[in-house]
């Protein structure tokens, strides 16, 4: 989201209001969001991850300010949010009855791979506590060339291990950084046409030989227009182009290039992978068709669902509370399976700078 948060954020910043403000009210988001997850009000919420990165003019890091850095440590102080992650056959366990996973995004730069053991230290030490996993992006393309590139993110991985962490890998498929239009190279048609086929077997062997528990996700915040897998860039809300006739093409292509990919990787026995399937709390174009549910591929495929909830003064016209933002989004999320454990993926709030 960040390409649509920034040119908000921008009339956020000219509204006035002085800092100390601004930093309260951040804290306290940070304070009632954690609060709220250890109170159990979502039955099912099982982990949460915080988004610590700026941009300017957005401000999510948990240190942007001493009063929000103070509200996080204390929020996450809570027994409630434990640092050791459990696993059955290489899959992610939930924690136990009460216990919610605490992890995050610890800052690795603009083009979310700058993965280091220091800057999970150092989040960790801002924080005051330890972290379950650590979540990068692996964009599928060369950042030196610009050339397409699908290769497991080796030296990412064996960082975010050596720090002591689970590796939490987000499968970007993008050639650039441009949001709001399709990519050029990876269509979910390309995808479901076999033509990344051997790149993406050869991930799946490198992740078998890794042989150590990942979280995986393809398709981040998939009813969100600003990437290109989302439904608007692959078909939109016609049906006469793919696949069942009573089906939006545009998230009937998502959904079968995810499980595409899943399949790829059981046939290569890459078996202590956790697939997450992960939408935003608001769905961007507002469309029947643009529904998470048509792009969910399913419990056979998917073991956890992840949701992204951010403060929504830059994004919208209205401010809310996370518990107001996720009760929204929370009747939909629970539809889409019955038992899937969820969690907040990303999960931040910015203020003035």
């Amino acid at each position: 989201m960040k390409g649509l948060w920034f040119a908000l954020a921008l009339l956020l910043a000219g509204c006035g209001g002085g800092a100390d403000t601004a930093a309260n009210l951040k804290a306290q988001w940070i304070r009632d969001a954690y609060a709220t997850i250890a109170s159990g009000h979502f039955p099912r919420l099982k982990a949460v991850s915080w988004w610590h990165e700026n941009w300017d003019p957005v401000s999510l890091r948990i240190d942007s300010s001493e009063a929000s850095l103070q509200a996080y440590r204390e929020a996450v102080s809570d027994d409630a949010f434990v640092t050791e992650a459990r696993f059955s056959g290489g899959k992610l366990l939930p924690p136990g009855d009460g216990r919610y996973y605490l992890a995050a995004f610890p800052d690795f730069c603009g083009p979310e791979d700058c993965v280091s053991a220091e800057r999970i230290r150092d989040f960790e030490v801002l924080a005051g506590k330890p972290i379950v996993w650590a979540y990068f992006s692996d964009n599928w393309f060369d950042p030196a060339t610009g050339q397409p590139r699908i290769r497991f993110p080796r030296a990412a991985v064996e960082a975010i291990d050596a720090a002591g962490r689970v590796p939490f890998v987000r499968l970007m498929a993008r050639t650039r950084y441009d949001e709001g239009m399709a990519d050029p190279v990876f269509s979910m048609q390309a995808i479901l046409d076999g033509e990344f086929d051997d790149a993406l077997r050869g991930w799946a062997i490198a992740a078998r030989e890794w042989d150590k528990p990942l979280l995986v996700e393809f398709g981040t915040e998939v009813n969100g227009e600003w990437f290109p897998w989302n439904g608007l860039h692959n078909g939109g809300g016609r049906t006469d182009g793919y696949g069942a006739p009573q089906l939006a093409d545009g998230p009937e292509r998502f959904r079968d290039a995810y499980r595409h990919i899943i399949d790829i990787f059981r046939a290569e026995a890459a078996t202590k992978l956790t697939w997450f399937f992960h939408v935003n709390a608001d769905s961007e174009p507002v469309e029947d068709w643009n529904s998470m549910a048509a792009y969910y591929p399913g419990d056979d495929y998917i073991d956890w669902i992840g949701v992204s909830v951010y403060n929504g003064s830059w994004v919208r016209d209205e401010d809310l509370s996370f518990r107001e933002i996720l009760d929204r989004a929370w009747p939909e999320l629970t539809a889409l399976s019955s038992d899937r454990p969820i969690a907040v993926l990303e999960l931040g709030m910015s203020e003035q700078r």
